[in-house]
C-alpha cells in the first residue's frame, strides 16, 4: 500500500479527531479544493472513501461536508479497486 500511497501522492498519516473515522488515522489526496479521497487504516485493512470539505485544514479536525464510502478493504491486486482509484485522480 505505501507504493499507492506515494505513487498517488497521498498525504502522510493523521489520527483523525472528527470522529468521523472513529479515531482511526487516514491519509487524503486532493483531487481539488473542495474534494479529497481519503484513506481510513482500520487495523490492517484500508477503507477509500470521497469526501467534500471546506478546506484541506478541516481533515482529521471536523466531519466532512460529504462523505461517500467507495471501497471497504482496498486491495491493490482486485483490478476493480484499482480502476475506482484511477477514476477519481486522473
Amino acid at each position: 500500500m505505501e507504493n499507492i500511497f506515494r505513487y498517488y501522492e497521498f498525504s502522510e498519516f493523521i489520527t483523525d479527531n472528527s470522529g468521523t473515522f472513529s479515531g482511526n488515522d487516514i491519509c487524503f489526496s486532493e483531487l481539488n479544493e473542495y474534494h479529497f479521497l481519503i484513506f481510513e487504516k482500520n487495523n490492517k485493512t484500508y477503507d477509500l472513501y470521497v469526501s467534500k470539505y471546506k478546506s484541506k485544514k478541516e481533515i482529521g479536525v471536523k466531519p466532512p461536508e460529504i462523505l461517500e464510502s467507495l471501497i471497504k478493504n482496498y486491495d491493490k491486486s482486485i483490478p476493480e479497486h484499482r480502476v475506482v482509484l484511477r477514476k477519481y485522480l486522473y
